[in-house]
Formats: structure tokens, sequence, C-alpha cells
């Protein structure tokens, strides 16, 4: 179904990381030189600064957009199919990536609002696939993306495009960057009764993260987190149980502002059924069960999730469907390298 009504331009707002991502399947001994783990996310430290040199000199990489908000906004507009529903907001450096990333974002139907900085170059990501696909260690050189300021939403231009939004989104990777800015949008979603959604988006934010993340938590309609991102939280919140329907309860029940709705807490286990937790009740959603050969790339499932989700949202549609579309969408894209995708979305219910 494509949206076919004019004024749903600028109807979803997301911020966050913008980043590069260079992808590259490599073997596990590159994850050991440089110290990752499988099937985990990580900031990039003194020690992860050659790996990037050394990923684009010894291995077949691939250049994507990337950024986990930029990433979901991006798989939204292919199921919506009416280009700038979906506002981004995130920091760049004034070089060839930012260009390349624009115009790609652009291409996508995303309408990117960069703020640009001459301080840092334009982030990178680097996406270090293992195991036939079925793995993926992300490395982020965040950069420019963490020198987004708080001045940039003041805009006059970009606090009229906040104001129009009616569906907010950040990943939790941007509480890294600016949570003050995360909380000033989220009190105006608050104010007129719209939807605010956010991402656990990595193990580590729950660990080190979790003052911005638990003052943000108030604000927080729509929770989105996998299973180890769930159980990272739940230790850090000392929930006492490593049981994700029990763990996406109790998000459920931690303090909310607006009174006007239950939080929904929605946890991905991989292959394993989508938890659905709302007033009281968890439902589970099976997944689609694709034969290991036609897994290319589980980098950007999470994302591609979120980005079918927020696609039936805005057009209204049951929570149910909301979740189906995400788990298309997510099996759409790890048949590809990226969160990338080819063709017209074709989810249909």
């Amino acid at each position: 179904m494509s949206v076919n009504s004019s004024n749903r331009s600028g109807l979803i707002l997301g911020m966050g990381n913008p980043l590069l991502d260079i992808s590259a399947s490599v073997d596990e001994d590159f994850l050991i030189k440089y110290d990752v783990q499988p099937n985990n996310a990580i900031l990039a430290e003194e020690k992860h600064k050659p790996l990037y040199d050394e990923l684009v000199d010894k291995y077949k990489v691939e250049y994507t957009v990337g950024g986990a908000t930029q990433n979901a906004l991006r798989v939204a507009q292919w199921i919506l199919r009416q280009p700038n529903v979906c506002v981004f907001m995130g920091c760049v450096g004034t070089d060839k990536y930012s260009k390349i990333m624009e115009e790609k974002a652009r291409s996508d139907g995303v309408d990117v609002h960069y703020q640009y900085t001459n301080k840092e170059p334009t982030g990178t990501c680097a996406v270090l696939i293992t195991k036939k696909g079925t793995q993926r260690s992300l490395c982020a050189n965040l950069a420019a993306a963490n020198c987004f300021t708080i001045d940039h939403i003041r805009k006059p231009e970009n606090k009229s495009l906040i104001e129009k939004a009616e569906y907010f989104y950040v990943s939790g990777f941007f509480l890294t960057v600016s949570p003050p800015s995360i909380i000033e949008v989220a009190k105006q979603a608050l104010e007129k009764n719209s939807l605010f959604m956010m991402n656990l988006s990595a193990p580590f934010l729950s660990e080190y993260f979790s003052k911005p993340m638990m003052e943000v938590m108030p604000y927080v309609d729509i929770l989105f987190g996998n299973e180890t991102e769930a159980d990272a939280f739940a230790k850090a919140q000392k929930f006492g149980t490593s049981d994700h329907r029990e763990i996406a309860m109790k998000i459920t029940q931690l303090p909310k502002l607006n009174k006007n709705r239950s939080r929904i807490a929605i946890i991905t286990q991989g292959q394993n059924p989508v938890l659905l937790a709302k007033d009281g009740i968890v439902n589970e959603f099976p997944v689609a069960q694709l034969p290991p050969e036609k897994v290319v790339d589980t980098n950007g499932a999470g994302d591609a999730f979120v980005g079918g989700f927020l696609a039936q949202l805005v057009l209204g549609k049951p929570l149910e469907t909301c979740i189906r579309c995400g788990i298309w969408a997510a099996t759409e894209i790890i048949q590809r390298y990226g969160c990338t995708y080819e063709g017209e979305a074709s989810f249909k219910e």
C-alpha cells in the first residue's frame, strides 16, 4: 500500500548518528586482532582506528548509508513509497562522505536535515560479517556524529519540522551524543500527545549510559530492542529475571509521563518469535525462517524491523500488522549486504 495523502510529509522525525557503513565479510582472526566480539556493537577506541584502513585494503568492501535511525527511516520510506514522510537529523562532516550520504538518503526518500561540522570527518561504521553472514559485528567511529548540538533542533526551520511531526524515533546510540536534544524533543512529543519511540540499540548502552537512558525512559511510548539488549537492560535495572517475556512486561511497567497511553515493549529474538508487551499481556509473533544459504548479512535487521513497523504505524494499522511488516522488512534486508533493498516493497496484509 502506498501513502496517497499529500499531508503525510514530515510525519515521522528521527534523530541519530548518520554513518557511512563500510561492510565486508572477514575471517574470525580479524575480530580477534581488534578485540571485537561476534554479534556485538561497540564504539571505536584508539586500538580500533587502524581497523578501517585495513578493512578497505584487505577485503572487498561495500559502502552504504548507515546509522540505526537513518536506516530505519530509509526502510519506512521504501515501504511507504511517498518521499519525505520521514525527516532525519544528525551531524556530519563537510566532506565527500557526507555528500554521498545525503544524495543516497534523499534518493531513498528521507528528508535529511544534517548539522555540518568542520571539527570531524563524517562518521563511519565497520560492519564485520562472519560465519557466512549469520553474525555481524559493528564498530562505529562516530567522528562528526558526536558533534551534534541542541542548537540544531532550535533553528527555526528545524523547530517547525519538530512541531509538524507526529511520530518521533531515536536510537539508543544517540544517548552517547546529545541526551539534552532527545529530552527536548521528547518533551515536545509529550506536550502534543505524539508518539515517542526509542531503541535499546546495543548492550553497552544499558551498562554505561544507564543514567541518560533512564532519564529519557519516562517519555518513551514504544521501546524496541533485541534479546541481548533486553538481557543487558534487565541486568542494569536489576529486574532479577532473564525471561524475555518478563523483561518486556517489566519495561512496560517502568514510570511513564504520558498517562494517555500505556507503554509498549517490543523485543526481537532473531529466529525466535517477536514479543509484544502491552497492558499486562505479552503476545508472540513467529518469524519467517529462511534457509541458511539465503541469509547474507544480519546487520540492519533490527533497523529494518523498526522501519517496517513505522511504515504501518503512520498508516494507522493495528500493532499486529506493524509487527508483521517489521518481520517482513527484516527478512528482506538480511538477504542482502548492508541495510539495502531493491525493487518495490511488496508487503501485503
